[in-house]
């Protein structure tokens, strides 16, 4: 039975969509928040294209992070070092921005990979496709996963094209499962309990047509976000069923044994290590080509008791100016940096057809605010790295801010400051690095949200 109010239709809270022997249960809707009202009633294979993004949150210490010179000849300031040895492989980029975001420093992470307008305090938000999941679009046909998302503190940074968040995975054990453990039950059990979830929202199609015919404007978003959700869901049941004839790959028991060892934040390096070292596996097993992974979370991960860093990296970030909050952020930086290049290493260990695998893997490293003390998300602090087989090219720092203002002064914090807050170079656009990345992964589109072209300093 239906109930109108006021011209507010309302419905129980413990309302289900109901078909011929299934049912499914609704998410919240504001036409329930009236208690007591209820309502009765695989492709041929390709040579390996592969991406990897990994988010920092809250910015850095954008004085000491900055490099000065633009060009080959450039010299990498004290949080870089460690990315010496890496130097004809990786291109720091300075100067980019994502023009909607710019004085809205809330959402900077949901953002970062969809370039969404975000909209002013109070506003409504709604997300839209991420680039990883457009590159998982065409090259997940050809492995186990479409994409991995991870998160070693915080949420996934992946967004399905309807807007809605993939969910991450923080259990590294869980990880090494997905990729290389043994299934507790035979395949013919596996299936078997898989075919059973069938398809629900088949069944519940005409209930859910004529709920949503009912709902107001907002409801209606709401509803139709959960039932993709649960779509998607059901999508990856069905792949997963069709590769259950297809054997996990194998390691040694000595690199099970170091894979799926337990660790926790009170060893955040080797922690750190094991996430990147899951994500080689992935990688080099050709189990998926995108991943996403959100280093720390933005409110309150980032503390590092290894170098005697007790606080959150968001703390940090509000620095206020002190010199002591300034250097051992600048330390957290350091640190970030650090566990990078220990990625790029065992990126380049591992060769393929005459490739390593970071020749093959497209790496953005980045945070979409670039310091957290005044929220300032301009001038992102941005590094790109590997790709050499997908047509980048490395060993530069490209600056789009250098052209415009002649030369840094980071001995004046203000006027850094300045240019962290408002882009010096308008067109200096994040989403055209993500439209270029998308284009090695041969994604075709001319744009990719407010993308003015491609970056083609990074391009052989």
């Amino acid at each position: 039975m239906a109930y109108f109010n006021s011209g507010r239709w309302c419905i129980d809270r413990r309302q289900m969509l109901r078909g011929v022997g299934a049912s499914l249960a609704l998410p919240w809707l504001n036409c329930m928040t009236r208690p007591g009202l209820a309502l009765a009633g695989q492709p041929a294979a390709t040579k390996p294209r592969r991406s990897v993004f990994l988010y920092i949150p809250n910015g850095v210490n954008t004085l000491t992070w900055q490099i000065a010179k633009s060009g080959k000849d450039y010299e990498f300031t004290s949080p870089l070092k460690s990315l010496e040895r890496h130097r004809d492989v990786v291109t720091p980029i300075s100067g980019l921005h994502h023009p909607m975001v710019l004085g809205k420093h809330h959402n900077c992470d949901k953002v970062w990979l969809t370039g969404a307008d975000v909209p002013g305090d109070g506003g409504a938000f709604r997300n839209s496709v991420s680039a990883d999941q457009l590159m998982a679009e065409l090259q997940g046909p050809f492995t186990r996963f479409p994409s991995l998302e991870l998160a070693i503190e915080g949420h996934s940074l992946a967004w399905s094209r309807d807007g809605i968040q993939i969910p991450a995975e923080r259990n590294t054990r869980n990880i090494f499962n997905m990729l290389c453990g043994v299934e507790k039950e035979s395949p013919q059990a596996i299936r078997r309990r898989l075919s059973r979830r069938g398809s629900i929202l088949d069944v519940v199609a005409d209930d859910a047509q004529r709920v949503n015919q009912r709902l107001g404007r907002e409801d209606r978003s709401k509803l139709d976000e959960y039932l993709t959700a649960v779509r998607q869901v059901e999508l990856r049941t069905d792949r997963a069923e069709s590769w259950l004839t297809i054997p996990k790959p194998k390691v040694s028991p000595t690199d099970e044994q170091r894979l799926t060892r337990k660790l926790d934040m009170s060893q955040v390096q080797e922690y750190y290590r094991l996430f990147y070292d899951l994500m080689v596996l992935a990688l080099k097993t050709d189990s998926t080509r995108v991943i996403t992974c959100m280093i720390c979370s933005e409110s309150s991960g980032g503390a590092i008791p290894d170098i005697g860093i007790s606080q959150t990296r968001h703390g940090l970030s509000h620095h206020n100016g002190d010199p002591e909050q300034l250097r051992r952020l600048t330390q957290t930086d350091t640190f970030l940096v650090e566990q990078f290049s220990y990625f790029l290493d065992q990126l380049k260990g591992h060769q393929e057809e005459g490739d390593s695998l970071l020749d093959t893997t497209q790496v953005l490293w980045g945070s979409g605010m670039a310091y957290g003390h005044s929220h300032g998300n301009a001038n992102l602090p941005t590094l790109l790295a590997g790709g050499r087989a997908l047509g980048l090219k490395h060993g530069q720092h490209v600056d789009f801010n250098l052209p415009k203002i002649g030369q840094y002064n980071v001995g004046d914090a203000n006027a850094h400051y300045r240019i962290c807050s408002r882009p010096v170079d308008e067109n200096a656009r994040l989403s055209n690095l993500l439209l270029t990345m998308l284009h090695r992964m041969d994604v075709e589109t001319e744009r990719f949200q407010d993308s003015l072209g491609t970056v083609s300093e990074v391009l052989t």
